[in-house]
């Protein structure tokens, strides 16, 4: 349990650290900021859209590490639309990728996430999470929640208890990692974002770590 709980902050690190490198390079070369929102206000709709697009496929379809897109979208949108933007794409792609599993099984399922993902899917699916509502949710806040959704819907749960475990992992991992890419551009004075993203990926570490814990039957862990 130790090794686990090291892990994850370890792993809390690395991301923060994945974060603050850009950021510290972006400040001591020179980043024109005002410019930034410029462009990204000239875009229109098309910016919200474009990211939420790209946030939606790399889950559906996965490819890149979905935080990379949770930090895009907070630094180019802000906290406010940028949390809008992926709470409302992981819902709906979490859930479509939920209802092709029950509803295609593993064939179909396969052949959206490839051979070399399927045995992922696999393992999540074999570990039984919708028996229990709380170790549901603990995976989904993962960075692994959307080879979970595939997982739990081959698994046959049913969409009573896997829609209210997606909603309240959403509303709870989703903020401190939108939160360190809206401070990349925050104006000065907001500062607090910054502080913000830094304890809630921490604390998001923490809290899937203690809910898996003390919710998990024998034999189930985490990847």
């Amino acid at each position: 349990m130790k090794n686990k709980l090291i892990r994850r902050i370890i792993g809390a690190v690395v991301l923060i650290a994945m974060i603050a490198l850009p950021i510290i390079l972006l400040n001591r070369f020179g980043l024109d900021k005002e410019m930034i929102r410029a462009y990204v206000e000239q875009m229109g709709i098309w910016a919200p859209l474009g990211l939420f697009a790209l946030r939606f496929t790399s889950v559906v379809i996965p490819a890149l590490p979905s935080e990379v897109y949770s930090v895009l979208t907070g630094g180019l949108l802000g906290f406010g639309q940028g949390i809008a933007v992926v709470c409302l794409s992981d819902l709906l792609s979490c859930t479509l990728s939920f209802w092709l599993a029950s509803t295609y099984g593993r064939g179909g399922v396969r052949r959206l996430v490839g051979d070399r993902f399927m045995g992922r899917v696999d393992r999540f699916a074999q570990k039984h999470l919708e028996r229990n509502f709380f170790l549901m949710t603990a995976f989904l806040m993962t960075g692994f929640f959307d080879f979970v959704a595939y997982g739990i819907g081959l698994a046959r749960a049913p969409w009573r208890k896997f829609l209210p475990a997606l909603l309240l992992s959403i509303m709870i991992s989703n903020p401190p990692v939108v939160a360190l890419g809206a401070g990349i551009l925050a104006k000065r004075g907001h500062v607090f974002l910054m502080v913000f993203a830094v304890l809630g990926v921490f604390g998001l570490a923490l809290l899937t770590g203690w809910l898996q814990r003390r919710t998990a039957p024998q034999g189930v862990t985490d990847e």
